[in-house]
């Protein structure tokens, strides 16, 4: 491994004496705003987490009862490091590497935030049953994506128990762990 030039990130190099570029996805960001929801909340639980969002659309603030039916609003931000900042700090960041990429084809992936989450500044991965508060529905697609993904996901933890995208090790799909590890690196439920 080594240092990317003007770069936190390392870069494996599998023997080559020359990093791979690193390049950041793209990243596109949606949620859906419910008849019931205030809109302007909605759009702050996403800045909490992609402050650069700015969706395509804003449905206006109305009294409820109202008419108004559920709306999409997307758009793009340029960075993850509001998210993998709240994963670091609640030491998740494998849970976010499992969950980033469980739906991992080639050059993409999407995820889901829980939106309540978002707005307290927390990072809750929706696994498999919606979220109550809404959801924020990520996604990502660029060149080197599972690398990337391990490369910001990455932590001195990984010293003793190495991660990587399709180890065998990410959580189950219903957000199950398959295995935990203890102090030491040692397994303790799989293989002793």
């Amino acid at each position: 491994m080594i240092r990317v030039p003007g770069s936190p990130l390392m870069q494996r190099t599998h023997g080559h004496e020359r990093p791979r570029v690193v390049v950041t996805p793209l990243i596109s960001v949606s949620t859906v705003v419910q008849p019931h929801e205030d809109p302007s909340r909605v759009v702050e639980a996403v800045k909490a987490m992609f402050s650069d969002w700015i969706p395509d659309v804003v449905p206006s603030n109305t009294d409820f009862p109202n008419d108004r039916s559920a709306v999409m609003m997307t758009g793009s931000s340029e960075s993850l490091d509001t998210l993998l900042e709240a994963t670091k700090n609640q030491r998740i960041l494998d849970t976010a590497l499992d969950a980033m990429t469980m739906e991992l084809d080639g050059g993409s992936t999407g995820f889901s935030l829980s939106r309540q989450a978002a707005l307290a500044g927390k990072a809750s991965f929706v696994i498999s049953e919606r979220a109550m508060g809404g959801e924020i529905r990520v996604g990502l697609t660029g060149d080197g994506l599972a690398g990337w993904l391990e490369q910001r996901t990455s932590h001195a933890g990984r010293d003793s128990v190495p991660r990587s995208v399709g180890d065998g090790l990410a959580m189950t799909d219903e957000g199950e762990p398959v295995e935990w590890f203890n102090r030491e690196g040692n397994r303790t439920i799989g293989e002793g």
